[in-house]
Formats: C-alpha cells, structure tokens, sequence
C-alpha cells in the first residue's frame, strides 16, 4: 500500500486536479444528504489504500465529513459529464447521474485516489433519474468490490456505506443508501469520446494530456505518449478480463462508458459470478440478446476499445490515414495479449507450471464435460487443487453426473502432471492460490440485502466482508459459504437496476 493507515480526516491531503480540466467536463454539485443518514459498514482495507486510520469512522462527525455536510478543504464537488456506447448505441451526453465526486486524495508517494458519493443526490446528467442510489444496489457494489479486491483483480474500492430513512422508488419503494468508492480516477472510454463525438479536438489533448501527467508519467518518455497510453489501456483491459474469465466474473453492462482507462472493474450492477459452468452465461436479465453474455466479454472488449481508438484517432497523427493505421496496430495486439493472459491464468488454476501444446484441448475438454454436467464452476477448480490424488479424484467425480467422463479427464491430467514431475504438496499450495474457495454469490448477497432491508440486521455484510477477505484459505467459521447454492437461488434475477 502507499501509506500507513494512520491520518486522521484532517490530515487526508484533498485537492481536485480535475478543475484544470475544461469546463465542459463536469459541473459543480454539492452531495444531498439522506434523511437519518447512519453508517452501515466500514472497510478498513480500503482505508488503507488512502492511509485513513480505520478508528477514524467510529467518529460522531464521520458521515457528516464524508458525504460532504461539513466539507474538509480541498473538496469541491463535482459530477463528470461523459458520452459511450450502450448496448451497441452510441449516446452522446451521459454523465454521472448519481455520482459525486468529492475531492482526490495524495497518498505519500504522490499517487492520487477519487473520493467519489453514489447516490449523492440529482445532477446535471441525472436525466430522469433522481440522483439516489438503494440499499440492495450498494451493498452489491460494497461486497463485490471488496470480493474482487481480495481475489487479485483490478477494481474500485468501497470505503463505507451509510443508510437512511429516506424513501426511494425503483420498481418498489425502497430505502436510499450511500456508498463511497475509491478509485485511481473515474475517467472511463466514453470520458474520450464525449470531446471527440463534439468535435472538441483541444479539449480531447487536454484530457489526454492530464491522464498522462497525474496517471501515466512515464509514458510522456514515449515518442508518441498517446499511442503509448492507448497501448497501455489495451494491455491492461486484456489483462482484467482475462481474470474475469478465469474467475467466472461476469460484468453484466460492458458499455463504453463503464469501462476504466486504468484497466479496473468499474460500475458494479447486475455482475454475476458464474455457478454451473455455462459460457452463454447471461447475468443481466435486462440483457435480452445477450450481448454480454460470460463468453462475448472478450469480443466486447476489443469493440469498446476500437471506440475508444476512434475517440483518440486526432491525438494519434494529425494525418487520418496514419492515425487509423497507428490504432489498428494497437487493437491487433488485444487477442494476442487476452490470449496470452487466459492462458496463464488457465495453466495456473490446473497447477501447470510449463506451457505445452495440449494445455489448450486439455482445458477446453474439462470445460465441455463441466457445461454438459452443468458443473459448478468454483467448486470443480478448487476439488482439483485437493492435494492427495484419491481424494482429489473422488471430489472431482462427484461433481458430475458423467463419472465416466470426469475419469477419462482426470487421467489424462495426472498423465499431465507427471510430464513435469509435479509435487503434489507444492502444486497444491500453488493452486489454491489460484483458484478460490469462496466467492460472491448472488444468494450470499441477497440473504445479507434481506436482512438488511427487513430487519436493519446488517451482521450479514459483516460475516460477508471477513470471509471474503480471504478467499483462497481455509476458513471453518464460513464453511457454508462455500457449498452448492440452495435451490431457491435458481430463482434469484439481477438487472439495470440492480
């Protein structure tokens, strides 16, 4: 981490670079607050990502300073305006609905973190939206950020969430909440086509120019530094959603506009960890077509990065032609890259330590035998990271119907194995490093929502929240986390609003 978890909110050094930007890029809000606002969860692990003493939240004036009633110096508000394509739809003015960033953070070696309120209250962007943000949706995003975090992949963080007596209406009423995420920046692909779509080339440098300066230094180093960012922004969305794929992470809403600059999971909604192993996977059930369907998040993120290339092209080369051809080179590098990325990943959740021309078909046919015996997904890769053979074998088999089928496989992986002299005592250690025995299920966070939303018990996040934090050890207190889910979680259904 950058700094020790030991400033008080005095201390946390605010300023908000985002100003220098052209005005057009955001307008000046202050954060409503809710009605009998009370704080609901702290997370301690993503204070220590801004050096916030965790002691801090037990304060009587905490909630008041962080959702911007008594506002520290160094804070001035502000919602983004930016464009991107929804759905396959480009829209040309979106922008943060219910969104308010408060203030940036410098950590001690200079980096800088977002402090930004969901649910803050109406903005300029809010269209016909009323700036709130509910309870379910932001314990969602609470658990699921911190579920990320503790499972290796690039994400925001939520620092806390506050509740309230104020009364929201989605397709019910329901309670308004608030949650304070933490990120690098919030700036996102569609932040680059809101200039470019405008035609606002000047504006278009200057953006680009600060995201150089405060994120990505020593890119300027580059001959071309913006080609170099635009490299680098493939590279790392490749990267992240390779270890979607991996973990069985379906986003749900890959719009243009959700997507990170940084390579980081941003906009949590109706996100999904696959179960029963099934690559159509649709965990959005606003998504009729299934555009983002679990195995078109690869292809979806090479389409949101050619629009992001386009956004860029008049930053590339001032001639058209070259510029075109400068982003095509880049975005041929994203298969390869992705590719490259799963691979690993793969190779590394069956314990392979060399890479081999069968890895590919060996991985492929476990997951072809894992979809026809509508397998679940983490439970099967962490029976395989079992230690002792017999008893690795016998919990793999008993995950699927087609026991023929599993031994067929299982054989040809110790046959695998053998050819570079696995340990089993080491492979094993090594594995469950790589393959997690807890996850975020949707029932674990709808018991935790229920009981929030019908008893104000809020013990559940909190059970959640430690188990989560360590996903890959062994922990007894939990150990009903990790079982198949039960029967009425078939019936459990996330969308838009979510």
């Amino acid at each position: 981490m950058n700094t020790k978890s030991t400033l008080t909110l005095e201390q946390l050094q605010l300023q908000n670079h985002y100003l220098e930007l052209p005005e057009i890029s955001y307008s000046r809000h202050q954060p409503q607050p809710l009605k009998n606002q009370h704080l609901i969860h702290f997370n301690p692990a993503a204070a220590e990502c801004i050096g916030l003493d965790p002691a801090q939240a037990e304060r009587d004036d905490f909630l008041a300073i962080m959702s911007g009633v008594k506002p520290l110096p160094g804070t001035d508000p502000i919602a983004f305006c930016y464009a991107g394509h929804q759905f396959g739809h480009f829209v040309p003015r979106l922008g943060d609905g219910r969104a308010i960033l408060l203030s940036q953070v410098k950590n001690t070696d200079g980096s800088l973190f977002d402090l930004q309120l969901k649910g803050a209250g109406l903005t300029l962007y809010s269209r016909d939206g009323d700036g709130r943000a509910v309870l379910r949706s932001t314990i969602r995003e609470y658990l699921c950020s911190a579920a990320m975090q503790a499972l290796g992949i690039p994400t925001t963080q939520a620092l806390f969430i506050s509740g309230s007596d104020e009364e929201v209406y989605r397709e019910t009423i329901e309670t308004g909440a608030m949650l304070m995420r933490i990120a690098p920046s919030h700036i996102r692909f569609g932040s680059f086509e809101y200039y470019f779509y405008s035609q606002r080339y000047d504006e278009l440098k200057m953006l680009a120019d600060y995201v150089l300066t405060t994120h990505f230094a020593h890119l300027r180093e580059n001959l071309n530094p913006y080609q170099a960012l635009f490299a680098n922004i493939v590279r790392t969305t490749a990267s992240m959603i390779a270890q979607w794929q991996a973990m069985g992470f379906s986003h749900g809403v890959m719009n243009s506009d959700n997507m990170s600059i940084h390579g980081i999971t941003l906009d949590y909604g109706p996100y999904g960890f696959m179960e029963q192993y099934n690559p159509g996977f649709v965990c959005n059930h606003s998504d009729y077509q299934g555009r983002y369907a679990f195995d078109k998040q690869p292809e979806v993120g090479l389409f949101n990065l050619s629009c992001l290339a386009q956004a860029m092209l008049p930053l590339f080369d001032e001639n058209t032609e070259t510029a075109v051809e400068i982003a095509k080179q880049a975005l041929q590098q994203y298969q390869p890259q992705f590719t490259t990325f799963y691979a690993a990943n793969l190779r590394a959740k069956l314990g392979l330590l060399d890479a081999t021309e069968a890895d590919q078909p060996l991985v492929q046919d476990l997951l072809n035998i894992m979809q026809k015996n509508q397998v679940d997904f983490t439970l099967c890769f962490r029976a395989l990271s079992m230690e002792d053979t017999t008893q690795r074998n016998a919990a793999v088999r008993d995950l699927f119907i087609d026991r023929e089928a599993a031994d067929g496989w299982l054989t040809r992986y110790q046959q695998r194995l053998q050819q570079e002299d696995s340990i089993d005592v080491e492979r094993s250690i090594y594995m469950k490093q790589e393959n997690p025995k807890y996850i975020l299920r949707n029932h674990m966070a709808e018991v935790a929502i229920r009981k929030a939303q019908d008893e104000q018990d809020y013990s559940e996040i909190d059970r959640l929240m430690r188990c989560l934090a360590k996903p890959y050890e062994e922990q007894p207190e939990f150990e009903a986390y990790a079982a198949q889910p039960p029967d009425w979680a078939q019936h459990l259904s996330v969308s838009c609003s979510s």
